[in-house]
């Protein structure tokens, strides 16, 4: 279980928890990143990462990206 900052460009895994405060628990969950999920990295920027989450793409901080274990 590693954080999902270090999944690979191109890489599918599978969200296995969602950490942070609740208000930031809540917004990821509303974001599709639910237990279990399948989660597609789609590139790593400077700031953070962009997946595909749910047929959509969603670009997240490192902040973000540390608090979904993967």
């Amino acid at each position: 279980m590693v954080p999902l900052l270090f999944a690979t460009a191109g890489e599918e895994v599978k969200v296995v928890s969602v950490g942070g405060n609740p208000e930031v628990r809540q917004h990821l969950t509303e974001l599709g990143f639910n237990v279990g999920a399948p989660v597609t990295v789609i590139q790593k920027i400077d700031t953070g990462i962009i997946v595909k989450v749910k047929e959509s793409r969603i670009a997240i901080d490192r902040g973000m990206a540390s608090k979904i274990m993967v």
